[in-house]
């Protein structure tokens, strides 16, 4: 069944291997992938991933416009990628940028609380929300035992005060407190991928909490480099749902939430 892809980040060749280190240090687990664009590509000979969205985390606002244009080049070069922007909270020049972001074609924008060192319902980002509501889509790093900053209970205030703001809480909603996430966003309108959930999870509690949620609100992602896309599209379709729910999840449901028009 084909799928996209809905998370992986990608680094320039020259400061990839110093990413990945960075991240792996920062989460604390081995990294399967090496975070070039051509790594990532390679899932597509093991998987029938037709497309990956791809991103990065600016963790300065000085870094914002370059790591745009990194990812605006690599889907140029690569049509299999759909572009995520970066953001900053600090960055002075929001509004110009979006209006940028779109220009360069990229579908929506990506914010790591923890890395950034930001509350979800931080008054800076929450003028970004008001700029992009209706506008553009954001993948938001949603959940970590160790912060507070992207705690489930601060993404549940951002949906109800932007209730139009369309949005991804990546890591089904809580990244290693996936069960108080749920708490927090059973009934609330937002999207969910289940990257980096699975191996935390295990296959039964990862199938329990996809259906608890349903199948018209999650999306798989893979979180490469910290993990492979091609075992994580097995993983996920070896779990066992509805030929129709595999569908929505692997592939409608992306499309939905990016806006893309339906074939």
């Amino acid at each position: 069944m084909p799928a996209i892809d809905v998370h992986a980040h990608i680094y320039p060749k020259k400061i990839a291997a110093k990413a990945v280190d960075s991240v792996g240090e920062f989460y604390r687990v081995p990294m399967a992938g090496k975070g070039t664009a051509d790594a990532l590509l390679e899932a597509k000979e093991q998987a029938p991933i037709d497309s990956f969205v791809i991103h990065s985390v600016a963790v300065k606002p000085g870094t914002v416009e370059s790591i745009n244009d990194f990812i605006a080049e690599e889907c140029r070069q690569h049509p299999e990628f759909i572009g995520i922007a970066a953001m900053h909270q600090d960055y002075l020049e929001k509004e110009k940028e979006v209006e940028r972001i779109i220009a360069l074609g990229l579908k929506g924008i990506k914010i790591h609380p923890d890395i950034q060192g930001v509350a979800l319902d931080d008054p800076r980002l929450l003028e970004l929300y008001e700029m992009i509501e209706g506008r553009l889509p954001i993948i938001l790093h949603t959940g970590d035992y160790r912060y507070d900053y992207s705690h489930p209970r601060r993404l549940k205030k951002v949906l109800h005060d932007f209730p139009d703001l369309v949005v991804d809480a990546a890591h089904l909603g809580g990244w290693s407190i996936y069960d108080i996430a749920y708490d927090y966003l059973e009934h609330e309108n937002c999207f969910l991928d289940v990257s980096s959930s699975m191996a935390n999870l295990g296959d039964r509690r990862t199938k329990e909490l996809v259906e608890a949620y349903g199948f018209d609100r999650v999306m798989f992602g893979s979180d490469f480099p910290m993990w492979d896309p091609a075992k994580e599209y097995a993983r996920f379709a070896g779990l066992g749902f509805p030929d129709e729910a595999q569908g929505k999840m692997f592939y409608g449901n992306a499309r939905r939430f990016l806006g893309l028009t339906q074939d």
